[in-house]
């Protein structure tokens, strides 16, 4: 008898725990489809907390996740005024945004967040709660104790576009350690412990347009845990998340109803960020590259001649051309003044002759 009862235990156990008991998180169960495709579009139900926020024109301006039946986490910046926002669950590359809809009931962001100041996170309240399906489910947020290391393999999931004909997309991308993200951004931004970074240091996966708010994911064992929410994204620069186990306090004490799953997510190994110091910035070694002779002049003078232009040293000669007639010659310097004296005679003269 006894044994019969063990046996009967344990079969109870096993069913609760295949069919979701309270032995573990509703957040934990994993998706009907884990297998992951990076690059490509994200499979039905692989994502089931991933939420779409549009406008009444069905118009993507954010994304979030689902955490509990009537409580979703995005960021700040998403606050938007309730009554034009739809939020959108369940969606794949079949059902666009998600046929299942909710609107706001409110919003409740963080009372210290400032637009480039931290503290991006927000939580929403749905003005009805949503029932849990294979396409719909919440995911595990990083518990305050968490550490995600340098390096550490994570996912992040968002509509790429602006309209409900853009599929659910999927990209990998890797933590990229504080200290790391700091030399990135060249400190002109500091990456506080409240924040956190990921991505691709050459920028080839990155989000686009209306993916702020999303989650950053990792798995760990078949649970899925939220480590970050999108904030910020500047050119190619690695993106910039709210580190989510800083705010297990505030969630609890923000959340009503049902609570949100949490789970420590610890990374194996040696942190390598604890040692990392910024690269100096590439500088040539050399000066440019200018000749060290001067231009190519010649060292000598130009040439003259060293004695001056030959002139006559007297002042008359004889012309034994045939206009001469041996008499002397007056130099050129004198005929003129003698030419003008007969000129002067001839016109006098003349004049005088009529």
């Amino acid at each position: 008898m006894a044994l019969q009862r063990f046996a009967w235990g344990i079969t109870v156990m096993i069913a609760l725990f295949f069919k979701g008991g309270d032995s573990q998180p509703a957040c934990a169960r994993p998706p009907i489809n884990s297998r992951i495709i990076g690059g490509q579009d994200a499979s039905p139900g692989s994502w089931p907390w991933h939420v779409a926020f549009t406008t009444d024109n069905n118009n993507l301006f954010c994304q979030g996740s689902l955490i509990t039946k009537e409580w979703v986490l995005t960021a700040a910046k998403c606050e938007r005024t309730s009554s034009d926002v739809v939020l959108h669950f369940g969606g794949t590359n079949q059902s666009g945004f998600g046929e299942v809809t909710r609107g706001i009931d409110s919003f409740h962001c963080h009372p210290n967040f400032t637009f480039f100041g931290g503290n991006d996170i927000c939580l929403v309240k749905l003005s009805a709660p949503v029932n849990f399906t294979d396409y719909i489910r919440p995911v595990c947020l990083a518990a305050e104790n968490s550490t995600f290391y340098d390096g550490t393999s994570s996912w992040v999931t968002g509509f790429s576009g602006y309209t409900i004909s853009y599929p659910l997309q999927e990209i990998d991308v890797s933590v990229v350690g504080n200290r790391k993200c700091n030399c990135s951004y060249n400190y002109n931004y500091p990456i506080t412990e409240d924040l956190m970074c990921a991505g691709s240091e050459n920028g080839s996966k990155t989000e686009s347009y209306g993916d702020g708010g999303t989650a950053l994911v990792t798995k760990k064992d078949s649970i899925w845990v939220q480590s970050g929410i999108a904030s910020l994204k500047f050119q190619k620069l690695l993106t910039i998340y709210t580190r989510v186990s800083q705010y297990q306090k505030w969630i609890t004490d923000t959340v009503t109803g049902m609570d949100p799953g949490f789970v420590t997510y610890t990374s194996p190994g040696i942190d390598s960020n604890l040692n990392y110091t910024c690269p100096p910035p590439p500088t040539t070694t050399q000066r440019p590259h200018f000749t060290t002779q001067r231009p190519h002049f010649t060292t000598q003078r130009p040439h003259f001649t060293t004695q001056r232009p030959h002139f006559t040293t007297q002042h008359s000669t004889t012309d034994d051309s045939i206009f001469g007639s041996g008499e002397t010659l007056i130099p050129v310097a004198r005929v003129f003044p003698l030419s003008a004296l007969v000129l002067f005679v001839h016109l006098f003269v003349g004049g005088a002759g009529n």
